[in-house]
């Protein structure tokens, strides 16, 4: 008797074929799901990633295949035995969900300059964002600060709606000072770190001189943004759309 091909197997040749990683995202519309049964392959996916000694996880919602570690370490150029703790890496990745984001939300997306050859997983980050040259929304002295932020989500007017800093261990006043710096425009402001650097967030907001924009800063750990992008991901899915 042929021996049932699971749907384990099949998650497992999927990655194979698709060099041995995956964000759970790309998971969804990559693993042909046709014959479970099931209302719900976006989970089923996710289960077995999670539950599985076949994968391992590099970053919250980015899985890989056990037997792939080393080739796929050495594809990301990852410089610290610890893929948690590598701060490019995990910058560049960051940044890269964040701006797969705004591209499902329609919104034209712009990351630095300094920051474009920066890979998102094999890709550099060039080669996801919508646009390289940042639309010229205001005064020279204001486009120019806001061009050194992380991302950037601009509306259908090329208005910024949404400025994202990614905090993995630098100075989070930082970002915060250039917030308050385009604090007049109608746009959202987001640091987007650790969970475990939430306490130095509001630490930081506390401080008098950001008294007027506290209100207008949201943080946002890591595993929020990455739900945000696996809802997204299977929502498209279901749609056909990807």
């Amino acid at each position: 008797m042929a021996k049932k091909y699971t749907q384990t197997q099949q998650v497992i040749d999927t990655l194979r074929e698709h060099g041995g990683y995956a964000t759970l995202g790309s998971l969804y519309h990559l693993v042909d799901t046709s014959a479970w049964l099931t209302k719900t392959p976006s989970e089923s996916i996710r289960r077995i990633v999670q539950q599985s000694t076949e994968f391992f996880r590099i970053q919250p919602g980015l899985w890989a295949l056990a037997e792939c570690r080393e080739e796929v370490l050495r594809k990301f150029d990852v410089k610290t035995k610890d893929v948690m703790d590598d701060e490019c890496f995990t910058h560049g990745y960051y940044q890269g969900i964040i701006t797969e984001i705004g591209n499902m939300k329609h919104y034209t997306t712009f990351v630095p300059a300094q920051d474009q050859n920066r890979r998102f997983l094999e890709k550099p980050l060039i080669d996801i964002c919508s646009t390289v040259k940042i639309p010229r929304f205001s005064y020279d002295e204001l486009t120019n600060r806001a061009k050194t932020i992380d991302v950037i989500w601009f509306n259908e007017r090329k208005m910024p709606n949404s400025f994202f800093e990614v905090e993995h261990s630098t100075d989070i006043q930082n970002s915060v000072t250039k917030y308050c710096d385009l604090q007049d425009f109608n746009s959202r402001f987001f640091i987007v770190a650790p969970e475990k650097r939430h306490e130095q967030f509001e630490k930081v907001m506390d401080r008098t001189a950001f008294r007027e924009i506290k209100e207008r800063i949201v943080f946002c750990n890591y595993e929020t943004i990455l739900k945000q992008y696996e809802l997204m991901c299977a929502e498209r899915q279901i749609k056909g759309l990807i």
